[in-house]
């Protein structure tokens, strides 16, 4: 509580003046802020003095610039000096490293999660399920993954020692591993999908983004003759704004605005515009989003769609049309700050909440679709702003939370795979993969070993009603009736084991697959049943249909 108090009481602080201080003229606001920093350094001052504890100056600071920053919105955030390797990688997808994901075990232990195909880790025989006991003879035991993560990253060519325990035989090994710069592709996948079409999936917008989309699409065009793509953009966080221009550039005509961007500074405004010649202006193309697609992913599925130029397949997506630009401060440290919002061909912006207007209990809120605008595209199609892109083709997400959710969760999912992988040396490609009836008995007779419970989220819920029922003297008017949900919503594992197989074996099969196939094989497993990739190409085999929607003559 005290720790609380002191950050309290420095950001109230740096705040008050401001808030007063917000429609002043610009000398009034300058002198207002001086003034606000004077206030700080001093209540620092006296605190580092007076506190009866003794205080730690950088951690309250921190927090109070933490707690300054997400009163505005959460894309505008401090990054001090030693975390500006992770700004890098933000922007690069490149670091130093054994290439390997590793997280925590139920015993809080440090392991392989998944290593990379190719990668040193792979390479050195680490395999999903083994333990990580030391690095360079430190000793991980209380280590949390950020910790471990700092030890195993470091320069290409430099060498790590890990001492680790095999999953598979339980022996304790030791092994040097040569670091190596790890580039993370951005297209985590592409490939041919029936009737000629192109696949590309595109997970994240670094600086190597374009190039790498644009050299999926020339293999597929030149070596396997496409005849239509898809585009996924499908949990794309999105990234770099340059690298959406380029993309869409891929496929629209030269000189063509993709996005513009305006601020409080003039400095900000620009005009982005198509300053390549395109690749491909004819083949029919596909994007799929979903309320994960994000930022730049928004401004290529949003161009595009402003541009008649592809169809839009999903889901509504997220709704981010804020621009950051990353400023030097003093000592090495960076700040992340949204200095404009973006705008795409048609005009309109797709910011989804208002983080400047915010509820009387500081909540935030988005934009409900009654106040939003029309505006439209190149050919004359309505599309609205304020609420994300909303695809041309909705395809609903039908999975629900579920007993899968908390296998997944509490790694019931992970670590069967990885007993399942111990005594398997090799599965079928990941088209043809499937769980047998007989191992599917396995993995139920293995949560019984492991005595797995699980409590819906909805009976905590109505344990909450029932303590306010309690408190407010309806318990007893109640009690018949909170007795009979009560029963209803008791999780029941045999039940749910059966009534959900299919969405647990779909996670059972992937998890499998990925430890023979990596990551490029779990997609393409995945691809085997997903809704919208069915949608697209059940769109593109009714070409009429297709340019009828972008209101186009065939």
């Amino acid at each position: 509580m005290n720790k609380k108090y002191v950050v309290s009481l420095l950001l109230s602080c740096i705040l008050v003046s401001l808030a007063f201080s917000a429609e002043k003229k610009p000398l009034d606001r300058n002198f207002e802020i001086s003034k606000n920093l004077d206030i700080y350094n001093s209540v620092l001052k006296e605190l580092n003095i007076y506190y009866v504890d003794t205080i730690q100056p950088e951690v309250l600071v921190k927090e109070s610039i933490d707690k300054m920053l997400e009163s505005l919105d959460p894309y505008t955030t401090f990054i001090p000096e030693e975390d500006t390797k992770d700004l890098k990688f933000m922007t690069t997808g490149e670091y130093g490293g054994i290439g390997s994901i590793i997280s925590q075990n139920k015993n809080n232990q440090i392991i392989i999660s998944e290593p990379y195909e190719g990668m040193p880790a792979e390479k050195a025989g680490l395999k999903a399920g083994d333990i990580l006991l030391e690095v360079d003879g430190i000793n991980l035991k209380g280590k949390n993954v950020s910790d471990v993560s700092e030890l195993l990253k470091g320069q290409a060519g430099t060498s790590v020692k890990i001492t680790l325990q095999h999953f598979a035989d339980k022996k304790t090994t030791t092994k040097t591993i040569t670091r190596e710069k790890i580039l993370i592709n951005p297209v985590s996948y592409f490939g041919v999908l029936s009737d000629s079409i192109g696949y590309i999936l595109l997970s994240q917008f670094t600086d190597k983004a374009a190039d790498e989309v644009k050299t999926a699409f020339l293999d597929l065009k030149n070596n396997h003759h496409i005849k239509a793509l898809i585009l996924d953009l499908r949990n794309n966080p999105g990234g770099l704004i340059n690298q959406a221009v380029k993309i869409t550039n891929l496929f629209i005509p030269k000189d063509i605005e993709v996005v513009s961007t305006k601020g409080k500074m003039k400095q900000f405004d620009d005009s982005y515009k198509s300053d390549e010649e395109p690749l491909d202006l004819q083949i029919p193309l596909i994007v799929l989003v979903n309320s994960n697609t994000a930022s730049a992913s928004e401004i290529v599925s949003g161009a595009l769609q402003d541009l008649d130029r592809a169809v839009i397949v999903g889901t509504r997506t997220f709704g981010k049309g804020l621009v950051q630009a990353t400023r030097e401060t003093s000592y090495k440290g960076h700040l992340k700050v949204t200095t404009a919002k973006y705008y795409i061909p048609s005009g309109r912006c797709i910011q989804a909440i208002d983080y400047a207007h915010r509820n009387e209990d500081g909540s935030i809120k988005r934009i409900p679709d009654s106040l939003t605008h029309e505006f439209k595209t190149k050919g004359g199609r309505i599309v609205r702003d304020g609420g994300g892109i909303s695809p041309d083709i909705e395809v609903k997400n039908e999975q629900k939370l579920n007993i899968s959710y908390y296998l997944y969760s509490k790694n019931m999912i992970f670590d069967f795979a990885t007993q399942y992988v111990a005594k398997n040396k090799k599965i079928a490609s990941p088209e043809e993969f499937e769980l047998t009836e007989e191992d599917y008995t396995a993995f139920k007779k293995y949560l019984q070993n492991e005595n797995f419970t699980y409590t819906l989220k909805t009976a905590d819920y109505l344990k909450k009603l029932q303590e306010i029922a309690d408190y407010e003297g309806y318990a007893d008017i109640a009690k018949e009736e909170f007795k009979a949900l009560e029963n209803k919503l008791a999780s029941n594992i045999d039940r749910d084991l059966d009534l959900f197989k299919k969405d647990i074996t779909n996670l059972l099969n992937a998890e499998i697959i990925k430890r023979y196939y990596y990551q490029k094989g779990e997609i393409r497993y995945q691809l085997k049943n997903d809704p919208e990739l069915k949608k697209a190409i059940e769109l593109f085999s009714n070409k009429a249909s297709y340019f009828d929607i972008l209101s186009l003559k065939k």
